[in-house]
């Protein structure tokens, strides 16, 4: 297994935690890790778009001009796509963008983006990260004793007061195991894992 040092919040070492290879020390799969970026990306959109074709815009029943005599190109409608006011051609209208991945599929990719931060030594481990109170400046300066640089702190459960100390500080983002993605590992540059989020990603992977 992967041993890596584990710290605490003054950024003082506090030992070390071995790390299950099979989560975190994969071959990188480049592939699926992508197909992974590209499903949380699609299912952020919300699909609401809308223009109106040439057979929804308002007008147009009358025709503009004689078909023949003056010279000009014919026209049956003001509404057609090449006139101002006229409909739009293949307009957008509402719809899903969203798609699945098998469970196989996502489990591949995020061992994958977790493998890579880890060979990139873009993880750092926390015995515990808990606050007295919600207080950002202690959390931007925990961040600080750690180095961490534009981090996602995963944390266990009850972290309601570490959840809102961080979400002010610029380029942090805090997340829980179970909202954890492939997108956000990685768009972070490291992430700050508690000892704890550790044992139940392990759980929940393995």
């Amino acid at each position: 297994m992967a041993s890596v040092d584990m710290y605490k919040m003054d950024g003082s070492k506090a030992g070390t935690i071995e790390l299950n290879d099979e989560i975190f020390n994969i071959e990188p799969h480049d592939d699926v890790v992508h197909q992974a970026v590209v499903l949380y990306l699609a299912n952020q959109r919300q699909g609401t778009q809308s223009a109106k074709t040439r057979a929804e815009v308002r007008g147009g029943g009358a025709k503009p001009r004689p078909q023949k005599g003056t010279g000009r190109s014919r026209q049956g409608t003001t509404r057609a796509p090449q006139w101002t006011g006229g409909g739009v051609v293949f307009a957008p209208k509402p719809r899903d963008y969203s798609f699945k991945l098998n469970k196989k599929v996502k489990r591949l990719a995020m061992k994958s983006a977790l493998s890579s931060k880890l060979r990139a030594g873009k993880i750092l481990v926390v015995d515990e990260l808990k606050m007295s109170e919600v207080k950002t400046k202690e959390m931007a300066k925990v961040l600080g004793n750690l180095k961490a640089v534009k981090p996602l702190i995963i944390m266990g459960e009850n972290s309601n007061k570490e959840v809102l100390s961080a979400r002010n500080i610029p380029g942090a983002k805090t997340s829980g195991i179970n909202t954890i993605n492939v997108y956000d590992i990685l768009k972070h540059d490291n992430l700050v894992i508690t000892k704890e989020a550790v044992e139940k990603i392990q759980e929940v992977y393995a």
